[in-house]
């Protein structure tokens, strides 16, 4: 895929120009907001209920703030509701890795971020998901498709590992030395590793 073939032709199809950016990390925000800078007017969500422990949660949000002040980049926030997210993956906490578990933490947060997208009159949402090699792109993309079309708001389908998103995503933390994490985010994913 073109990337930026891809890109100007959604723009010219539907005349966007704000999205709202769903981040996990920083580390992974900085190559998609390096990708999607020419084209939109960029907010990121910083929304990650999965991640503990709350620590770490902490340190994330902190390293996400600082790269988006260092790139001049608007963002949201919201508080830290993990009891959301443990109560959405009830039952299935010991599942593997991209199971069930992982499916059900896409859908709470592309579904909060369509939300707030809606609220706010973003032309479109998107995740940064799509950037980690060990996210099935597909399966975040339906998710975001379904729950777009639920919320009456576009999501901007993306596999932002390709073109090298995700070593770019590793020399940009390297150069805005930005903490880069050893695990996904929920303590479960932690433990089988």
């Amino acid at each position: 895929m073109n990337y930026n073939k891809e890109m100007n032709k959604i723009i010219n199809l539907h005349k966007l120009n704000n999205i709202l950016l769903h981040s996990c990390c920083g580390p992974c925000s900085s190559s998609v907001i390096e990708k999607l800078s020419p084209y939109f007017d960029i907010t990121v969500l910083f929304y990650n209920p999965n991640i503990e422990p709350k620590e770490e949660y902490i340190k994330r949000k902190d390293e996400q703030i600082k790269l988006l002040e260092i790139l001049n980049i608007k963002y949201l926030d919201i508080d830290y509701l993990n009891d959301e997210y443990r109560s959405i993956i009830k039952g299935y906490e010991e599942e593997l890795e991209n199971g069930q578990r992982c499916l059900l933490c896409y859908e709470l947060r592309l579904n909060k971020t369509a939300k707030i997208a809606k609220e706010n009159n973003f032309d479109l949402f998107t995740t940064t998901l799509t950037v980690s090699p060990y996210k099935n792109s597909k399966i975040i993309n339906e998710v975001g498709i379904k729950i777009g079309k639920e919320n009456n708001v576009l999501y901007l389908v993306s596999d932002f590992k390709k073109e090298a998103g995700y070593k770019r995503s590793i020399e940009l933390s390297k150069k805005y030395n930005i903490y880069r994490q050893d695990y996904c985010g929920c303590i479960f994913s932690k433990r089988s590793k």
